[in-house]
C-alpha cells in the first residue's frame, strides 16, 4: 500500500525548497571547493594534473552512475528519507577527505560525498516539479540555479583564503556543522512529495550503466587516449554496455531509466545541448585555476577573486532569466547566452603567459554570464514537455548527462592540454627550462579553448531549434499531476 501523499496545496513551499536549497548549496560548494587546491595538493602528494582531475571526474562519475538510479530510488523511499540519506552520506564523505592521510584515502572520501550528492541533486530538481506548476517552474528554477551558482561565487575565494592561511583540510572541517544544521532543518520542515509505487528493481541495468560510464570516463582520462589502445579500448568497451543498457531499457516494463522521453524533440536537443554545455563548463572551471596559478603566478586567494565577479554576475542572472524564459520562451534568452559562451571561449583561445588579469576576468564573466542564459531555461524547456510520469526519467538523464559530460570534459581537455604540453616541449631546445615549461601549458590549453569554441558553435545552431512549449501541453501535465 503506497503512503499516502500529503496534498501539494497545503505544504508550504517556501520552507520545503528552503531545506532542498541549502543541501544543494552545500553539495554545489563542496564541488567547486577543492578545484583551487587542486595546484598546491599536486605538489603536496607528488602528483600530476592527470592524477589530480580525479577529485573532480571520479566525484562526477560516481553523481552521474547514482543519478539513474535515483529515479527508481524515488519511487521506493519518501523524499524526507532520501535527503536525510544523501547528506548522511556527504557528512560521512566530508569527514573522510578532512582526515584522509594520503591522495588513496581522500580520493575515497570524494567518492563517498558524490553518492550524496548523487542522490540530492535530482531529488531537488523533481520535488520543485512537483511543487510548482509549469507556469511557474522557470522562477523555481531560476531560484535553485541561483544558489547552486552561488557556490562558484563563494567556493574559489573562500578556499583561496583557506588555503593561504590554514590549510587545505579546513575546506572539510568548516563544512561538517552546515550539513548537521541542514539534517536537523530537514528533519523539521521537509515533507513526502512523491508517490511510492515501488517498481522491480532491475540489477542488471544498474551494473550495465555502472560499468558502461565508468569506462568511457576512465578511457577518456588516458592522458595520451588519441595513441594508446588502452584508451580506445575503454571507451568502446564502455560504450557498448551502454548500448546493451539502453536496449534492455527500451525492453523492459519497468525501465530504470524511460527513454521514451527522447521522443519529445525538445528534450533531446537539450540534452545535446547539455551534455556540450557541461564539458566545457567544468573543464574551463579545472584548468582556469590552474593557468592562473602557475602561468599567472597569482596565489589561491588572489585566483578565487579574480574569478569571482563572472560567478556572482552568474548568480544574480540566474533568478532574472527565468523570469525572461517564463514571459519570453527559451529562444529568447538561450541564442544570446550561446553567443556569449561562444565568444567568451574564442577570447580564451587567445590567452597567452602575457595576457592580463583584467582580459581573464572578462572573459570569465561573459562566460558564466551566457551560462545564466541557457542552462536552466534550456532544461525547463525539456522537462516541461514531459508528462508527469516521466518528469523523475527526465530530469535523471538530464542530471546523469550533466554529471557525465562534466567528468568526460574534464578528463577529455585535461588530456588534450597534456599530450598538447607534451608535444611542445620536444619540439624545444630546452624542454626543462621553466619558460619553455610554463610556454607548453600555454600550448596546451590554447588547444583545448578552440576545441571547446568549435563545440560551443555547433550548439549555436542546435539551439535555434529549441520551441516553446505549447500551452495546451503544459495545461495538460498540470491537470494530470492534480489529479494525481
Amino acid at each position: 500500500m503506497n503512503k499516502r501523499i500529503q496534498e501539494v496545496s497545503e505544504i508550504k513551499r517556501g520552507p520545503m525548497l528552503t531545506a532542498l536549497l541549502i543541501g544543494a548549496f552545500i553539495a554545489f560548494l563542496n564541488e567547486n571547493l577543492l578545484v583551487n587546491a587542486f595546484p598546491g595538493l599536486m605538489r603536496e602528494y607528488g602528483v600530476t594534473v592527470s592524477t589530480i582531475q580525479w577529485l573532480s571526474t571520479g566525484y562526477m562519475l560516481v553523481i552521474g552512475v547514482l543519478v539513474p538510479v535515483t529515479a527508481l530510488l524515488q519511487q521506493w523511499f519518501t523524499t524526507r528519507q532520501m535527503f536525510l540519506s544523501a547528506m548522511g552520506l556527504f557528512l560521512a564523505g566530508t569527514c573522510l577527505c578532512a582526515v584522509s592521510p594520503g591522495f588513496e584515502i581522500l580520493l575515497m572520501g570524494r567518492v563517498v560525498q558524490a553518492g550524496g550528492t548523487g542522490l540530492l541533486i535530482p531529488l531537488m530538481m523533481n520535488t520543485i516539479l512537483a511543487l510548482y506548476p509549469p507556469e511557474r517552474r522557470g522562477a523555481a528554477m531560476g531560484l535553485m540555479g541561483l544558489v547552486i551558482m552561488v557556490a562558484p561565487v563563494v567556493g574559489p575565494a573562500l578556499s583561496g583564503l583557506v588555503i593561504d592561511t590554514l590549510h587545505w583540510r579546513w575546506l572539510f572541517y568548516m563544512v561538517v556543522p552546515v550539513v548537521l544544521f541542514s539534517i536537523v532543518y530537514a528533519l523539521k520542515y521537509l515533507k513526502n512529495v512523491t508517490e511510492l509505487t515501488r517498481p522491480r528493481v532491475d540489477l542488471l541495468s544498474i551494473v550495465m550503466s555502472t560499468i558502461g560510464f565508468g569506462c568511457v570516463i576512465y578511457g577518456f582520462s588516458r592522458t595520451h587516449v588519441w595513441s594508446e589502445p588502452e584508451g580506445y579500448g575503454l571507451i568502446a568497451a564502455g560504450s557498448l554496455f551502454l548500448i546493451f543498457f539502453v536496449w534492455r531499457q527500451l525492453r523492459l516494463k519497468e525501465p530504470l531509466i524511460d527513454l521514451s522521453v527522447f521522443r519529445q524533440s525538445a528534450f533531446s536537443i537539450v540534452a545535446v545541448l547539455v551534455v556540450v554545455l557541461m564539458m566545457i563548463l567544468f573543464a574551463t572551471t579545472t584548468l582556469l585555476p590552474i593557468y592562473i596559478q602557475d602561468v599567472m603566478q597569482l596565489t589561491a586567494f588572489a585566483t578565487g577573486m579574480l574569478l569571482m565577479p563572472g560567478s556572482i554576475l552568474n548568480a544574480i542572472m540566474m533568478p532574472v532569466t527565468g523570469k525572461l524564459f517564463d514571459k519570453f520562451g527559451p529562444r529568447f534568452v538561450i541564442m544570446p547566452g550561446m553567443l556569449m559562451i561562444a565568444i567568451s571561449l574564442w577570447l580564451f583561445a587567445g590567452m597567452d603567459s602575457d595576457t592580463a588579469q583584467g582580459s581573464v576576468l572578462f572573459n570569465h564573466i561573459l562566460l558564466f554570464l551566457g551560462i545564466s542564459f541557457v542552462v536552466m531555461p534550456a532544461q525547463t524547456t525539456g522537462l516541461n514537455q514531459l508528462p508527469p510520469h516521466l518528469v523523475p526519467h527526465g530530469t535523471a538523464i538530464y542530471n546523469t548527462l550533466q554529471q557525465i559530460a562534466g567528468g568526460i570534459g574534464i578528463a577529455l581537455f585535461v588530456g588534450i592540454m597534456s599530450s598538447r604540453a607534451k608535444r611542445y616541449l620536444h619540439q624545444t631546445l630546452d624542454p626543462t627550462a621553466m619558460h619553455e615549461k610554463t610556454q607548453s601549458m600555454v600550448a596546451g590549453l590554447q588547444a583545448v579553448f578552440w576545441i571547446a569554441f568549435i563545440l560551443a558553435i555547433l550548439v549555436l545552431i542546435l539551439g535555434w531549434f529549441i520551441k516553446k512549449l505549447p500551452a495546451q501541453n503544459a495545461n495538460d501535465s498540470l491537470e494530470a499531476r492534480n489529479e494525481s
